[in-house]
Protein backbone atom coordinates (compact mmCIF):
# COMPACT_ATOMS: atom_id res chain seq x y z
CA UNK A 1 0.00 0.00 0.00
CA UNK A 2 1.37 3.81 -0.53
CA UNK A 3 0.08 4.49 3.04
CA UNK A 4 2.04 2.13 4.52
CA UNK A 5 5.59 3.41 1.80
CA UNK A 6 4.89 6.81 3.07
CA UNK A 7 5.39 5.53 6.81
CA UNK A 8 8.30 3.49 5.65
CA UNK A 9 10.43 5.79 4.45
CA UNK A 10 9.61 8.47 7.17
CA UNK A 11 11.43 5.65 9.90
CA UNK A 12 14.74 6.51 10.32
CA UNK A 13 16.91 7.17 12.84
CA UNK A 14 19.49 9.81 11.02
CA UNK A 15 20.02 11.16 7.62
CA UNK A 16 21.02 8.10 5.73
CA UNK A 17 17.73 9.52 3.01
CA UNK A 18 18.12 8.50 -0.23
CA UNK A 19 19.90 11.88 -1.86
CA UNK A 20 17.58 13.67 -4.17
CA UNK A 21 17.82 12.15 -6.96
CA UNK A 22 15.79 13.90 -10.25
CA UNK A 23 12.51 11.80 -11.04
CA UNK A 24 12.66 10.26 -14.43
CA UNK A 25 9.57 12.80 -15.13
CA UNK A 26 8.17 14.40 -12.39
CA UNK A 27 4.78 14.97 -14.40
CA UNK A 28 4.75 11.30 -15.28
CA UNK A 29 5.65 10.21 -11.93
CA UNK A 30 2.59 12.21 -10.53
CA UNK A 31 0.17 10.69 -12.87
CA UNK A 32 1.40 7.35 -12.38
CA UNK A 33 0.78 7.66 -8.89
CA UNK A 34 -2.20 9.02 -9.30
CA UNK A 35 -3.62 6.25 -11.33
CA UNK A 36 -2.65 3.76 -8.05
CA UNK A 37 0.63 2.75 -9.16
CA UNK A 38 2.53 2.16 -5.70
CA UNK A 39 6.33 2.13 -7.03
CA UNK A 40 5.40 5.89 -8.64
CA UNK A 41 4.08 7.27 -5.19
CA UNK A 42 7.15 5.63 -3.42
CA UNK A 43 9.32 7.24 -5.87
CA UNK A 44 7.42 10.32 -5.32
CA UNK A 45 8.10 9.75 -1.74
CA UNK A 46 12.25 9.49 -2.15
CA UNK A 47 12.17 12.35 -4.04
CA UNK A 48 10.36 14.51 -1.81
CA UNK A 49 10.65 13.30 1.81
CA UNK A 50 14.37 15.16 3.14
CA UNK A 51 12.25 18.32 1.79
CA UNK A 52 9.56 17.68 3.46
CA UNK A 53 11.29 16.12 6.76
CA UNK A 54 13.51 19.59 6.76
CA UNK A 55 10.69 21.70 6.50
CA UNK A 56 9.23 20.82 9.25
CA UNK A 57 11.22 20.41 11.47
CA UNK A 58 12.42 24.61 10.62
CA UNK A 59 8.88 25.26 11.16
CA UNK A 60 8.08 22.99 14.64
CA UNK A 61 11.57 23.03 16.34
CA UNK A 62 12.22 19.21 17.02
CA UNK A 63 13.40 15.83 15.56
CA UNK A 64 10.18 14.20 16.75
CA UNK A 65 7.58 16.83 16.14
CA UNK A 66 9.12 16.97 12.19
CA UNK A 67 8.96 13.07 11.95
CA UNK A 68 4.87 13.20 13.02
CA UNK A 69 4.52 16.32 10.85
CA UNK A 70 6.23 14.65 7.86
CA UNK A 71 4.59 11.14 7.86
CA UNK A 72 1.28 13.06 7.88
CA UNK A 73 2.03 15.22 4.97
CA UNK A 74 2.33 11.89 2.57
CA UNK A 75 -0.54 10.64 3.92
CA UNK A 76 -2.70 13.61 2.95
CA UNK A 77 -0.29 13.28 -0.07
CA UNK A 78 -1.72 9.73 -0.86
CA UNK A 79 -5.36 11.22 -0.19
CA UNK A 80 -5.28 14.62 -2.21
CA UNK A 81 -3.15 13.44 -5.02
CA UNK A 82 -5.76 12.86 -7.42
CA UNK A 83 -7.35 15.84 -7.02
CA UNK A 84 -3.88 17.57 -7.59
CA UNK A 85 -3.71 19.27 -11.51
CA UNK A 86 -0.97 18.97 -13.56
CA UNK A 87 -1.36 22.89 -14.57
CA UNK A 88 -0.32 23.31 -10.98
CA UNK A 89 3.03 23.42 -9.46
CA UNK A 90 3.89 20.81 -7.44
CA UNK A 91 5.92 22.10 -5.10
CA UNK A 92 4.28 25.17 -3.89
CA UNK A 93 0.96 22.20 -3.50
CA UNK A 94 3.12 20.39 -1.42
CA UNK A 95 4.69 23.45 0.63
CA UNK A 96 0.57 23.99 1.30
CA UNK A 97 0.08 21.05 2.55
CA UNK A 98 3.59 20.83 4.68
CA UNK A 99 2.26 24.20 6.37
CA UNK A 100 -1.17 23.33 7.35
CA UNK A 101 -0.23 19.63 8.56
CA UNK A 102 2.79 21.63 11.18
CA UNK A 103 0.10 24.16 11.70
CA UNK A 104 -2.38 21.30 12.36
CA UNK A 105 0.14 19.89 14.81
CA UNK A 106 1.24 22.94 16.94
CA UNK A 107 -2.03 23.70 17.77
CA UNK A 108 -2.64 20.12 18.81
CA UNK A 109 0.55 19.80 20.60
CA UNK A 110 0.94 23.39 21.86
CA UNK A 111 4.58 24.87 21.49
CA UNK A 112 5.92 24.13 24.72
CA UNK A 113 8.85 22.62 23.59
CA UNK A 114 12.45 24.19 22.75
CA UNK A 115 12.95 25.01 19.11
CA UNK A 116 16.19 23.69 18.17
CA UNK A 117 16.70 24.13 14.30
CA UNK A 118 17.35 21.55 11.61
CA UNK A 119 20.64 23.42 10.68
CA UNK A 120 21.47 22.72 14.64
CA UNK A 121 20.71 19.20 15.00
CA UNK A 122 22.45 18.41 12.56
CA UNK A 123 25.77 19.82 12.91
CA UNK A 124 25.35 19.18 16.98
CA UNK A 125 25.45 15.36 15.53
CA UNK A 126 21.92 14.46 16.21
CA UNK A 127 22.15 12.84 12.65
CA UNK A 128 25.42 11.70 12.53
CA UNK A 129 29.04 12.11 13.66
CA UNK A 130 31.38 15.36 13.42
CA UNK A 131 34.16 14.41 10.97
CA UNK A 132 36.53 15.98 12.57
CA UNK A 133 36.90 17.57 16.37
CA UNK A 134 39.75 20.19 14.78
CA UNK A 135 39.19 23.81 15.91
CA UNK A 136 37.60 23.18 19.17
CA UNK A 137 36.83 27.28 19.89
CA UNK A 138 35.62 28.57 16.76
CA UNK A 139 33.39 25.06 17.14
CA UNK A 140 31.91 26.46 19.74
CA UNK A 141 31.76 29.82 19.06
CA UNK A 142 29.26 28.36 15.71
CA UNK A 143 27.50 26.07 18.47
CA UNK A 144 26.86 28.94 20.81
CA UNK A 145 25.45 31.60 17.68
CA UNK A 146 23.32 28.32 16.08
CA UNK A 147 21.95 28.25 19.90
CA UNK A 148 21.17 31.72 19.98
CA UNK A 149 19.34 32.03 16.62
CA UNK A 150 17.47 28.75 17.40
CA UNK A 151 16.18 30.68 20.85
CA UNK A 152 15.42 33.85 18.83
CA UNK A 153 13.22 31.48 16.47
CA UNK A 154 11.43 30.31 19.59
CA UNK A 155 10.18 33.93 20.23
CA UNK A 156 8.41 34.50 16.42
CA UNK A 157 4.85 33.59 16.54
CA UNK A 158 3.80 30.62 14.13
CA UNK A 159 3.15 32.68 11.38
CA UNK A 160 6.80 34.71 11.34
CA UNK A 161 8.41 31.63 11.71
CA UNK A 162 6.55 30.13 9.09
CA UNK A 163 7.22 32.83 6.27
CA UNK A 164 10.60 33.05 7.81
CA UNK A 165 11.61 29.62 6.93
CA UNK A 166 9.69 29.52 3.63
CA UNK A 167 11.53 32.91 2.41
CA UNK A 168 15.24 32.79 3.78
CA UNK A 169 15.42 28.94 4.80
CA UNK A 170 13.82 27.07 2.17
CA UNK A 171 14.42 30.37 -0.51
CA UNK A 172 11.20 30.78 -2.06
CA UNK A 173 9.84 33.69 -3.52
CA UNK A 174 7.58 36.65 -2.00
CA UNK A 175 4.66 35.53 -3.87
CA UNK A 176 5.43 31.17 -3.61
CA UNK A 177 5.21 31.92 0.25
CA UNK A 178 1.92 34.23 0.25
CA UNK A 179 0.82 31.43 -1.95
CA UNK A 180 2.20 28.58 0.64
CA UNK A 181 0.34 30.56 3.45
CA UNK A 182 -2.47 31.67 1.79
CA UNK A 183 -2.02 35.10 2.15
CA UNK A 184 -1.20 38.20 0.35
CA UNK A 185 2.06 38.90 -0.42
CA UNK A 186 2.29 42.26 1.97
CA UNK A 187 1.00 40.74 4.84
CA UNK A 188 4.15 38.51 4.04
CA UNK A 189 6.77 40.86 3.60
CA UNK A 190 5.47 42.16 6.69
CA UNK A 191 5.91 39.11 9.03
CA UNK A 192 9.39 38.52 7.88
CA UNK A 193 10.41 41.85 8.28
CA UNK A 194 8.79 41.30 11.82
CA UNK A 195 10.51 38.31 12.34
CA UNK A 196 14.38 39.56 10.99
CA UNK A 197 13.89 42.55 13.42
CA UNK A 198 12.92 40.38 15.94
CA UNK A 199 15.87 38.01 15.73
CA UNK A 200 18.17 41.05 15.53
CA UNK A 201 16.80 42.51 18.49
CA UNK A 202 16.96 39.47 20.50
CA UNK A 203 20.60 38.75 19.16
CA UNK A 204 22.04 41.91 19.85
CA UNK A 205 20.72 41.83 23.29
CA UNK A 206 21.99 38.15 24.36
CA UNK A 207 25.38 39.46 22.90
CA UNK A 208 25.26 42.57 24.70
CA UNK A 209 24.59 40.97 28.27
CA UNK A 210 27.23 38.22 27.68
CA UNK A 211 29.73 41.43 27.11
CA UNK A 212 28.70 42.94 30.57
CA UNK A 213 28.66 39.73 32.05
Amino acid sequence: MPCEVAQIALMTDNLGLPSNTVAPSLTSLIERAKAGEPAAFEQLVEHHQRKVLSTAWRMLGNREDARDAAQEVFLRVHKYLKSFRTEQEFAGWLYRIIVNVCRDHARKHGSSHQFASFESERDAGAFEELVSNEDIESNAIRSQERALVAEALATLSNKERAALVLRDLEGLSTKEVAQALGSTQTTVRTQISSARAKIKQYRDRALNRARRG
